[in-house]
């Protein structure tokens, strides 16, 4: 049995789930509403207020999509409940976000500032405060979407070992390389 996949998840009183005769699941909450196809051999089920993944054999494929879709549904359920937050900080000098609407405009030491628009279930917001680096702050109810938004903008400057200037996750440790003149 799957370890993952054999977990409840408890839903909350102010969340309504759906199952579609198609295997399409529909999760709404305060925070807006979600919908993932499942595939047609796994079986969901709500008991109270559980939600249940159950495969029907022990074959390697339904081994693999338990786990997988128990987490997804969870990420659904939290997701439009509490919501995700991610934040971004752009270490180096010169390097500045602003937000207007639902496009960021990123000054990233290129010869040109970048424009990047939001997908509309992310909302962004930028913070600059003196003497610490610029913070974009990204959060959506869906988890896989603010996660692949995270990653393009990081993506736009990475960070590099010898300077540690780019773009990071906030609380993320970068591995830092002793230039030429350590050999000496």
């Amino acid at each position: 049995m799957s370890r993952i996949g054999k977990l409840p998840i408890t839903l909350p009183n102010n969340v309504e789930f759906a199952v579609a005769k198609d295997n399409v699941i529909t999760v709404k909450g305060p925070k807006g509403t979600l919908t993932t196809p499942v595939d047609k051999d796994m079986i969901v089920k709500q008991e109270d207020n559980q939600i249940l993944v159950e495969r029907p054999t022990e074959q390697k494929r339904h081994k693999a999509m338990h786990g997988l879709y128990r987490s997804l549904i969870n990420n659904m359920v939290v997701g439009v409940s509490e919501g995700y937050k991610e934040q971004l900080e752009l270490v180096g000098v010169g390097y500045k976000a602003t937000v207007q609407g639902n496009v960021i405009e990123l000054a990233l030491g290129y010869s040109h500032n970048i424009f990047m628009a939001m997908p509309a279930e992310v909302t962004a917001s930028a913070v600059t405060e003196k003497g610490k680096a610029p913070v974009i702050t990204l959060e959506s109810n869906d988890k896989q979407l603010l996660g692949q938004v995270a990653a393009k903008i990081r993506a736009l400057r990475k960070v590099e070992p010898y300077k540690g200037k780019g773009i990071r996750f906030v609380g993320e440790v970068v591995r830092r390389k002793a230039g030429k003149t350590a050999s000496k």
